[in-house]
């Protein structure tokens, strides 16, 4: 069991031992995820950001117009099928 103090500003220091193990560099992020009742720290390994670009748009530039009459359509044709 690794312990750590929280400051007056909410802030801890992620151990050295934990920081290996997860493999934390200076400005990683991390995400704190609750499950089961308990707290669970995992790397987060991508942003948004960082995947900018890497979908292309079927057509450039996507015409905003056509793309909100095509989900429309779709999802008229999901109420109706059921």
């Amino acid at each position: 069991m690794i312990g750590s103090k929280i400051t007056t500003s909410g802030q801890t220091t992620i151990p050295k031992k934990i920081r290996e193990r997860l493999n934390l560099e200076p400005g990683d992020r991390v995400l704190f995820i609750e499950k089961d009742g308990e707290i669970v720290l995992q790397p987060v390994s991508y942003t948004l950001s960082d995947r900018r670009g890497s979908v292309a748009p079927r057509r450039r530039p996507e015409e905003f117009n056509n793309v909100r009459e095509e989900v429309k359509k779709r999802v008229a044709e999901r109420n109706v099928d059921g």
